[in-house]
């Protein structure tokens, strides 16, 4: 393959409101094409034109149940599934061993830990967002939790549609985890995910999260640093879609021809 040649990317979960944006945006970016699109088994769209369904008239790709003929033509794999789903096509990406882009959210440590292993064969690019300006926020999350000490408590606020199934979402995890690195401590010890009744005095040193959903709102995060006397907002409000699909594709880009590992946007966007 040869950089010349268009990335064939498959999309999985084709059909989902991601998974179209996903084959839109192939459709209208250089250098890609729609290698294949991928729904479960039992969905009605199977069967039916990718392009169709997307909104871009015929493309000659059919939406398949089975990812492994898929996989074996593609050179990468768009992936915003379900996490179950994700390990399994991971494993398959291995297997054929080309790029998979996951912005799949809500993976066990056990899930993270099989995503791991299929690194080892396949070039792996997962983050909690797949958006410049969110991963802009999180290195100016990491610097400024460093550069303010522990009066100034941390709370991440987030917001999306009421379809959304995963709380706190990926994104105020990736945001959390840059404020509990740059404040060198660990996230899993330190966040407070929960607040009901008589809570106490907020503890010192607490990442807390704040969730909201409702409505059809795409994604709002804000990391507030609150001190005495001054309050410090760092906010990011995604409008559209498309912007985590570009992002997606632009991971796979970078990451054709990258030796096998398990990546993140920080290394794509070189802002780690």
């Amino acid at each position: 393959m040869t950089q010349n040649t268009p990335m064939r990317l498959a999309v999985v979960g084709a059909a989902g409101r991601m998974g179209r944006e996903l084959l839109r945006t192939i459709h209208a970016m250089d250098d890609v094409e729609i290698g294949g699109a991928i729904e479960r088994a039992g969905s009605p769209f199977l069967g039916k034109d990718a392009g169709d369904i997307a909104g871009l008239g015929p493309v000659d790709i059919a939406i398949e149940e089975d990812p492994l003929p898929v996989f074996a033509k593609a050179d990468g794999v768009l992936d915003f599934t379900v996490p179950a789903a994700t390990v399994e096509f991971a494993g398959y990406a291995a297997q054929a061993r080309i790029v998979h882009v996951i912005g799949t959210t809500g993976c066990s440590a056990d899930e993270e830990e099989k995503i791991r292993a299929a690194a080892r064969h396949a070039t792996i690019v997962k983050s909690g967002n797949m958006s410049l300006g969110v991963n802009l926020l999180s290195v100016l999350v990491r610097r400024a939790a460093a550069a303010l000490d522990a009066d100034f408590d941390i709370e991440v606020l987030e917001m999306h549609h009421r379809d959304k199934v995963d709380a706190p979402s990926g994104t105020a995890l990736l945001l959390g985890r840059a404020a509990a690195e740059g404040r060198g401590i660990g996230l899993e010890n330190s966040s407070v995910r929960v607040r009901d009744g008589h809570t106490g005095p907020r503890p010192e040193g607490a990442i807390g999260f704040a969730t909201l959903r409702g409505g059809s709102v795409v994604g709002d995060h804000s990391v507030i640093f609150a001190g005495e006397r001054e309050r410090i907002t760092l906010v990011h409000q995604a409008e559209d879609r498309a912007i985590f699909a570009r992002g997606a594709v632009k991971a796979a880009l970078w990451a054709r021809d990258r030796k096998p590992g398990l990546y993140s946007m920080l290394d794509v966007l070189g802002l780690d």
